[in-house]
């Protein structure tokens, strides 16, 4: 590393006679008189000012400098002035390319880590500030799994600091400080009946959508986006390419989530219904902007529509006819009069899909299948869901001999007897 110490109480002039002599400066006497200057690892000067007397210091400053660049801890002595909420800011920005997923980033610092700690300097940060903010964090947030999304958002901020050479070490990753814990609570998948219930309390023009969502899978917006040119009836499957999504109060086609495409067996049952269903509501046109508010008009066939012949608006859908049609099931309490229906996030429309993972796994479909018909990215994902509703191994016994040998007719007494 290149650097010196000006002294800016004096200057160096040239007599008549061409010799070098050193003279006051027009500073003499006033501010800091040393600045110690050298080029730093982006190519641009840094510099640090010393008082009379503390040559010595700036100096040894110059020397730990240099020895951090060496040992590859060189932080940006301007790092220092950045804030946390100024560096997540910009991180949140440009950190996806998920619109709805940078929205919701931006919504967990904004709500749970800016009034807390996104005042104080980068570089200030220690262990011990990251376990007072998650002491907070608890008490104004109940649900430890929540908990543990907000933590994982503040984590990553903080590895991007370290990344663009801000910090050297990731306060949040320190042993001392405890990650709230998953809190995932098992799936507790519905039974036919409550499947069939709900179906029939929906407006008839619906009641298909519970037909596709719990017979192939699929997410409410990949069933409300779900396009003419999407199903095969002849090869038996359903290309899901995109759905219908829901951004800033607006409403765009974009990929599934993920980005993740797929293929899902069509079942027979379900292509019947489906046959039927679009004799009496033949599919709407709809054009839509394409991923973003702002993106490209894309136009589909949709199966499903909703008021005025267009697309299903989802908010509209879930308050107003899918959690009428769960109290009719039984599943949540009737909204008192005057009154919205109660919050049930575990039984949104997502609970067909969880149907349709435990009617695979009974039936002994493999995890790496059902993730792919899901649209995970992951089958650890979906075994660590799931792996409670596969059937036991004694179970899968007691099937597979009396799958071979069938029932036993009422005077057999044994195996050999079975046709």
């Amino acid at each position: 590393m290149a650097g010196h110490i000006q002294d800016r109480w004096y200057k160096t002039e040239s007599t008549a006679g061409g010799k070098a002599v050193r003279v006051k400066s027009d500073r003499h006497g006033v501010g800091m008189r040393y600045r110690a200057r050298y080029v730093g690892p982006d190519g641009t000067e840094k510099s640090k000012s010393f008082p009379d007397k503390q040559k010595r210091l700036a100096e040894k400053w110059l020397n730990e400098t240099a020895a951090d660049m060496a040992r590859g801890q060189y932080i940006d002595p301007r790092a220092g002035r950045i804030t946390f909420q100024q560096f997540a800011e910009k991180w949140v920005a440009t950190h996806t390319t998920e619109i709805n997923s940078r929205e919701a980033a931006e919504r967990r610092l904004r709500l749970h880590a800016y009034p807390y700690i996104g005042t104080r300097p980068m570089p200030a940060f220690q262990p011990g500030h990251i376990r007072t903010w998650l002491g907070g964090l608890e008490k104004s947030v109940p649900a430890s799994s929540h908990r543990r999304i907000i933590f994982g958002t503040v984590s990553a901020a903080f590895s991007a600091a370290v990344d663009d050479g801000l910090i050297t070490k990731n306060p949040c990753q320190a042993r001392s400080v405890q990650i709230p814990k998953p809190g995932q609570p098992r799936v507790t998948p519905w039974a036919p009946t409550q499947v069939l219930t709900v179906r029939a309390a929906l407006p008839a023009h619906l009641r298909t959508a519970v037909d596709i969502a719990s017979g192939c899978g699929l997410r409410q917006g990949e069933v409300f986006g779900l396009d003419v040119e999407e199903l095969d009836y002849e090869g038996e499957w359903v290309r899901v390419q995109h759905q219908l999504k829901r951004i800033r109060g607006k409403y765009v086609f974009a990929l599934p989530k993920g980005g993740k495409t797929r293929s899902v067996p069509l079942p027979r049952s379900v292509a019947a219904a489906l046959v039927a269903h679009s004799k009496l509501n033949p599919p709407v046109t709809v054009t839509l902007p394409w991923r973003t508010p702002d993106g490209p008009p894309v136009t589909k066939s949709l199966i499903f529509s909703g008021a005025g012949g267009s697309f299903v608006r989802v908010s509209h859908f879930n308050d107003h006819m899918w959690k009428p049609a769960l109290a009719v099931a039984g599943i949540i309490p009737p909204a008192k009069e005057g009154e919205r229906y109660a919050s049930a996030p575990q039984h949104g429309m997502h609970a067909l899909r969880h149907f349709y993972a435990s009617v695979l796994l009974d039936a002994g479909e493999n995890i790496r299948a059902l993730s792919q018909y899901l649209g995970h990215a992951d089958p650890g994902f979906t075994l660590r869901t799931y792996t409670h509703l596969m059937p036991s191994s004694e179970g899968r016994t007691r099937k597979a001999v009396d799958g071979l040998f069938g029932p036993p007719p009422d005077h057999a007494h044994g195996p050999e007897t079975a046709q």
